[in-house]
């Protein structure tokens, strides 16, 4: 079996090793300029190149409209209440134990209520 294998390899080496070799050596067409394929080229890219700056132009432009359109953002004040818009579920708060010591706990803050920190004599804000 390993015979076989053996003859195998050296015949399919036997064919391929003189392609490679032949390949390699350099031909005088691999020596020319190639000056039609550059002017080709460069013709071809100079025709795309507007169609390509339009588009970057409007998937930049529209990124940043659309950024501009669906995102705000509002600045509240220390102190001021807001109202929350969506039920928040499982929102990690700090709570007070019969002992007035702050434990970490969570709950389920209904759409509609209001949110204002009061600052505990603890230095922790409580929620009444």
């Amino acid at each position: 079996m390993t015979a076989f294998l053996v003859k195998l390899i050296v015949e399919i080496l036997r064919v391929f090793v003189p392609a490679v070799v032949d390949a390699s050596h350099p031909t005088a067409e691999d020596g020319a300029r190639g000056t039609d394929k550059r002017d080709r080229l460069r013709r071809r890219i100079r025709g795309t190149w507007g169609t390509g700056a339009v588009i970057l132009f409007c998937v930049i432009g529209g990124s940043t409209i659309t950024g501009c359109l669906f995102t705000r953002t509002v600045y509240v004040s220390d102190g001021t209440p807001v109202r929350i818009r969506k039920t928040i579920k499982n929102a990690p708060v700090w709570v007070l134990d019969k002992a007035g010591k702050p434990i970490a706990g969570r709950v389920d803050i209904p759409e509609g209520w209001y949110a204002l920190p009061m600052p505990d004599s603890n230095g922790v804000d409580t929620i009444d």
